[in-house]
């Protein structure tokens, strides 16, 4: 069960919920919960490894959400700012390998673009 439906579930048994999302579209897409949008690389939803200010700050916005948005499927983007080149973010969080379902996901889009090259010149 990914992360809306089960923040759903969690709304359909009285509980407010609020999703810290860096896919803050595919969360609202999906019917999500109260909403919480970062433009961090994955993996980090609530800020930097060592950066309490900036996690402190997300958090205040979820809560600040939670006390205030009275609905489900409301969405706050969050105005923060990545402090270092998010190229250079994203590189560094990367595992030297891809995980299992990465490495076969890459394969498909391998194959996929494969056949419509074939196709495109036929």
């Amino acid at each position: 069960m990914h992360v809306p439906v089960l923040a759903r579930e969690i709304e359909a048994a009285g509980i407010p919920t609020v999703t810290v999302t860096m896919m803050p579209v595919l969360a609202t897409k999906h019917r999500s919960s109260r909403v919480v949008g970062v433009e961090f690389p994955f993996g980090h939803s609530f800020g930097m490894v060592d950066d309490p200010a900036m996690q402190h700050r997300v958090l205040l916005a979820a809560i600040e959400m939670l006390s205030t948005a009275t609905e489900p499927e409301t969405r706050l983007d969050l105005d923060e700012t990545w402090p270092i080149d998010r190229r250079e973010a994203y590189k560094a969080w990367q595992p030297s390998e891809p995980s299992p379902i990465v490495a076969h996901s890459i394969d498909q889009i391998l194959k996929a673009r494969k056949a419509a090259a074939e196709k495109s010149g036929e």
